[in-house]
């Protein structure tokens, strides 16, 4: 630590007597900021909390100028003030991940961010944030109406953080919509919290609990949670604990009606867990990313899989990358999908399988019913270096020739292959229309870079 920062650890406060849970009354958020140069004005001693937002009088907060704010906040809790916050305080997301706030970093923040009514995302990763840090960002949500999107992954949060967020959940009183919590070293203990909490609150729509310590238990909870939530739409549980018995207990709660995203790569399913998404793949058509990625599933659970995608009718994408199976569960992959003429599979990631030319000629004919369908694999046995550099050759080029010979700008050409005329496009469909276009014609290989070179957001190009 620098010199000049030294004397700003003698301002705590006995952190360790810190009573760690919010006050139940919304009166609890007080604004301890005085005027500007009344600051050493001798304050209550209930001040000394490194928690509490005390604000003696609100009327201030909208009056007062957001840098003046700001500026007064971290003299009082005596920290440094953080530039990029004071820059960017007007726009609508404001990234401070690895900005080393602490707790009383983010009490100056919180404090900024009661009467602030532009930023609707806060990003507040690795910021050593901890239990105190996050009553003092709830305190501050419960008056703010306007932020949306919260990040609070890789904080140090544990089981007390938990209790704070999961009780603020419950209450249903904020705008929040989107939850970062990777990385906080949650165990079954705080996902039961969160799970009674999500019971009843239909208002987080993404939640991230990735990088945990959730194991089989927790799996179960979380299976019983999506059973009665009606709100989560994409939710992240990969690089946790769970095994099969977690696992089938979590596939229990995936008929779920508004789950569209979920991602539990990393964990180990294995093949039974396989047997049991195959059976949410069956019966569910809402799901339409799945990644298990990862997950110690052989061709027997890969097998298991291919009998949901057979009937499904939702799925899009799924990513079975770093599972140990082979060309003989690759197959009974594309054969399933072959199998199902309502199939809406967009992108099937298996790409450390190696494959065979015979595999690749099958796949041509399954792609020939399934335009929009990419399948990602290993590089193909027996292909010479000379066939593979022109199945690669630069799409971009072979669509510029084609513009400079018809005297029209790149970006007509895309346009003109898209129904609704725009410069943006969802992916399967641009790569249906780019596979059966006849004006500049590319395999599926060039299609894939293509795609990579325009994808602006997950699921959308930009021309």
């Amino acid at each position: 630590m620098d010199d000049d920062e030294e004397p700003l650890e003698s301002n705590s406060k006995d952190e360790d007597d810190t009573e760690l849970t919010p006050k139940d009354s919304d009166d609890a958020l007080y604004c301890e900021a005085e005027a500007i140069g009344t600051v050493e004005k001798e304050k209550p001693l209930k001040e000394d909390s490194e928690t509490d937002l005390e604000i003696e009088d609100t009327e201030k907060f909208f009056t007062i100028g957001p840098k003046e704010l700001y500026l007064e906040a971290c003299k009082l809790v005596g920290v440094m003030p953080v530039s990029y916050f004071i820059r960017n305080m007007e726009e609508p997301h404001m990234n401070l991940n690895y900005h080393g706030l602490g707790p009383r970093g983010t009490k100056a923040i919180a404090i900024a961010m009661v009467s602030n009514t532009t930023i609707t995302k806060l990003e507040l990763e690795d910021n050593c944030i901890m239990d105190t840090g996050v009553i003092c960002l709830v305190q501050m949500l419960q008056e703010n109406y306007y932020l949306q999107e919260l990040n609070v992954s890789k904080n140090d949060i544990g089981l007390e953080g938990a209790k704070v967020i999961s009780e603020f959940l419950q209450r249903n009183t904020s705008s929040l919509w989107n939850l970062g919590l990777s990385g906080n070293n949650f165990n079954e203990e705080a996902i039961d919290l969160f799970c009674q909490a999500l019971s009843i609150n239909y208002l987080i729509r993404n939640l991230d609990l990735s990088h945990n310590q959730i194991s089989d238990t927790g799996g179960e909870q979380l299976g019983q949670m999506l059973n009665i939530n009606v709100g989560i739409q994409v939710l992240n549980l990969s690089w946790n604990h769970f095994h099969t018995q977690g696992a089938v207990a979590l596939c229990n709660g995936l008929r779920n009606v508004t789950l569209m995203k979920l991602d539990v790569s990393m964990n180990g399913f294995g093949n039974e867990g396989a047997l049991a998404l195959g059976e949410v793949l069956r019966l569910n058509n809402h799901l339409t990313h799945l990644d298990v990625s990862g997950n110690d599933i052989g061709n027997e659970g890969v097998s298991r899989l291919s009998r949901g995608l057979e009937s499904n009718e939702g799925l899009q994408v799924l990513k079975l990358f770093l599972n140990p199976m082979n060309m003989e569960g690759a197959v009974l992959l594309v054969q399933a999908i072959k199998r199902n003429p309502k199939s809406k599979m967009e992108e099937l990631d298996i790409s450390n399988v190696l494959v065979t030319e015979q595999f690749v000629r099958m796949l041509d004919g399954v792609c020939a019913v399934h335009p929009q369908l990419d399948v990602i694999h290993k590089s193909v046995q027996g292909f010479s270096a000379k066939k593979s550099t022109f199945l690669m050759a630069n799409p971009m080029k072979l669509i510029q020739s084609y513009a400079d010979q018809n005297k029209i700008p790149v970006v007509d050409f895309f346009q003109r292959l898209n129904p609704a005329g725009t410069v943006k496009m969802p992916v399967g469909e641009f790569r249906k229309v780019m596979v059966q276009q006849n004006k500049v014609p590319l395999n599926r290989y060039q299609v894939r870079e293509l795609i990579r070179r325009l994808e602006e957001e997950a699921g959308m190009v930009n021309f």
